[in-house]
């Protein structure tokens, strides 16, 4: 299992990028944290997730 903001799913063995699709992230408008470590947009495919593994989504909003 994998927590994607606190909740489980079962990603393991599945890339950053198939996990953001299955759960309908705009990958334009987001950036990814695996482990507290920044996963960079370009190595999303690559990115392989291992049961344990802690990823946090999150969005940009714009303001000011």
């Amino acid at each position: 299992m994998v927590k994607v903001n606190g909740e489980s799913y079962e990603m393991d063995g599945r890339s950053v990028a198939f996990m953001l699709d299955s759960l309908n992230y705009d990958r334009t408008k987001i950036a990814v944290e695996l482990n507290e470590d920044i996963v960079p947009k370009q190595t999303y495919e690559e990115t392989i997730l291992k049961n344990g593994d802690v990823v946090e989504v999150v969005s940009f909003v714009g303001g000011g």
